[in-house]
């Protein structure tokens, strides 16, 4: 898909990789339609993109509320036309452990999986009629491998790389193309979060970052992203790594069970040997 002249819708694009998804599309001149729950920081990115010569609108609102899916999807063709690309980015960390009965459980699932349900179907009907969309999934390496320390993310960033895969094979004859990105460890607010958290599983999650090698920019991953929707690629992978580690993860799925274990407790400070085998 031509990116210029196309409407571009990006959710949480208050900060991070939805920032630089804004700006980078609007680079390549997609007319850009923005939200996220913090009106001061939707508001900083839509201003940047004015002032580098762009187009854009901003709205503060909630990407999981159907209702505010449907302003954002109304106020893109108020100000510049149907909804060409939408970039379901915003997302929740949740909670680090099992704590089933937490609410910030059902709030990950809601923003990092149902959010991106809701707005197909608000969107897909109108695109297949048109012969054309573009649906941008930014799920995570933690959906395709895991995230140690993390539960809800990762269960949560597994469920949305399958809807994502869902919808590509539902709807790619009718014109609806898809991109799931899964990024490994990007410079965002969720990395200082989980690097300053009291919580011992966070803590964990940020050693296994910090020990993961570069850490990517999210300008380098919204780039990739653009060059991912132009191509109509489905996997997009900012860190090549994760395709060999997916790979052998596949190939052996209880070797690679016992070593993730292993890594977790290096990452914990205990003994990194395996003793004995089995699950």
């Amino acid at each position: 898909m031509d990116i210029d002249g196309r409407v571009v819708v990006v959710t949480g694009a208050g900060s991070g990789i939805g920032r630089a998804m804004g700006r980078a599309f609007a680079a390549h001149g997609a007319r850009i339609v923005l939200c996220d729950i913090d009106a001061r920081t939707v508001a900083e990115t839509g201003a940047e993109i004015r002032s580098d010569g762009g187009e854009a609108v901003w709205l503060q609102k909630d990407a999981s509320a159907d209702s505010d899916i449907s302003a954002l999807i109304d106020a893109a063709e108020y100000s510049f036309g149907p909804v060409d690309i939408y970039v379901a980015n915003a997302g929740v960390s949740g909670p680090a452990g099992l704590a089933a009965g937490s609410p910030e459980w059902d709030r990950a699932l809601e923003v990092n999986l149902r959010a991106h349900v809701r707005a197909a179907s608000q969107l897909v009907p109108g695109w297949l009629a048109r012969g054309n969309g573009y649906f941008v999934s930014i799920a995570s390496a933690a959906g395709l491998l895991t995230q140690v320390g993390a539960a809800a993310y990762a269960a949560s960033k597994h469920a949305a790389i399958g809807f994502a895969e869902w919808l590509a094979i539902t709807y790619g004859d009718g014109g609806v193309g898809v991109s799931c990105v899964c990024p490994m460890y990007v410079k965002t607010p969720f990395l200082d979060a989980a690097t300053s958290s009291p919580d011992p599983d966070w803590r964990v999650a940020a050693n296994a970052i910090a020990s993961a090698g570069e850490i990517l920019s999210p300008e380098l991953v919204a780039e990739l992203t653009v060059g991912g929707v132009r191509d109509g690629r489905f996997l997009v992978l900012p860190a090549q790594e994760v395709r060999a580690l997916l790979q052998q993860k596949v190939a052996d799925y209880e070797r690679w069970i016992i070593e993730m274990r292993g890594y977790r407790r290096l990452l914990e400070g205990r003994e990194a040997t395996v003793t004995g085998g089995g699950n």
